[in-house]
């Protein structure tokens, strides 16, 4: 007997470009009820009328994840118009391509409270709402860079290990209190997302996500998996970041000086940086006067439109029983060669 599903509603930040514009769609093709945060509006009406063409119903509310008080409004807007949240998608942020050096103080700042903080806010906004009826999960939105800092990102890498111990802490707060309230980390790899065209940048040439470059769709569909499947602490998604995370758990010092002989180039184009181009850090691009970026960049050409993951995240025992067998090897063929 085939049990109809109950359509959710669901929370999706930074919804109107990139990953979280495809995870929109996503939810909305199961005739899910989406409502759409993020800053700029052209993007934010797009947004809606895709969901509605997938199947869902949608509600844009533009906001500033950096606003602690304005995303609880949101949150409390949401369920006067659509009811109690079920699932909330932690995916706003923002981020400066440039060395350490170069970057102002107000710049690491809103970095920090829009990537770190808006998902402290949107967290809380939830939480407040699923402790009190016991029912509810929460995603957030990580990166293999949450375990793993690379070069000229250090703004946005810091802001992504705070995500990721928060949320480890929040685990361990919900588990304490038997709480059926569920959160849950999907962390990416590259993806193709306007954020190459309208981050601030003061390198050389102009940003590109490392190579394999996956698609937005990807990453939505792994994002509903885990909305689906909470129960799970995290899910790794593509070879590159399972790759990355046994690499650095088993030879991080080794992946420090690959990192430094290739983490500058491998996050360039041969196109130079021009003055002028468009910057979002305080102002969204999106917004009116304005263009819709949608969900894709400029790298359509060279991305990876599916992933063996989550594959690996439901065998990340065999994977770390393999990765700490080579390091064993590693340890044991340096002792050697020292003696």
């Amino acid at each position: 007997m085939n049990i109809r599903r109950r359509p959710k509603v669901v929370v999706v930040t930074g919804a109107s470009g990139g990953v979280g514009r495809a995870t929109a769609r996503a939810f909305a093709a199961r005739g899910d009820s989406v409502a759409l945060l993020a800053r700029g509006r052209k993007g934010l009406d797009a947004a809606v009328r895709e969901v509605e063409k997938a199947g869902g119903r949608a509600l844009a509310i533009p906001v500033d994840m950096a606003d602690a008080h304005a995303v609880r409004e949101a949150a409390n807007r949401v369920e006067e118009e659509f009811g109690p949240v079920d699932v909330w998608v932690n995916n706003a942020f923002a981020t400066v391509f440039a060395p350490f050096v170069e970057i102002e103080p107000d710049e690491f700042r809103r970095t920090t409270e829009v990537t770190y903080l808006g998902y402290v806010y949107g967290t809380q906004a939830a939480l407040s709402r699923m402790l009190p009826r016991d029912h509810g999960t929460i995603v957030q939105v990580g990166s293999a860079l949450a375990y793993r800092g690379i070069p000229l990102q250090s703004a946005y890498c810091g802001a992504k290990h705070a995500i990721q111990g928060m949320n480890e802490s929040l685990r361990c707060e919900l588990l304490h209190e038997g709480s059926r309230v569920r959160t849950t980390m999907v962390q990416l790899p590259a993806v193709n997302t306007p954020q190459f065209r309208w981050a601030l940048t003061r390198m050389p040439r102009r940003p590109q996500p490392v190579p394999p470059i996956y698609q937005p769709e990807v990453a939505a569909r792994a994002v509903v998996y885990a909305a689906d499947h909470p129960r799970r602490r995290e899910y790794w998604i593509g070879g590159s970041t399972v790759g990355t995370l046994l690499a650095n758990a088993v030879a991080p010092g080794l992946l420090d000086r690959y990192l430094a002989r290739t983490g500058f180039s491998a996050q360039q184009t041969s196109m130079p940086t021009e003055e002028g181009m468009p910057v979002n850090l305080w102002h969204p691009e999106d917004d009116e006067g304005g263009h819709d970026f949608g969900a894709h960049g400029l790298f359509d050409d060279r991305t990876v439109v599916r992933a063996a993951q989550p594959w690996a995240s439901r065998h990340r025992g065999a994977l770390a029983l393999a990765a700490l067998a080579a390091g064993a090897g590693v340890a044991g063929g340096l002792r050697r060669a020292r003696r």
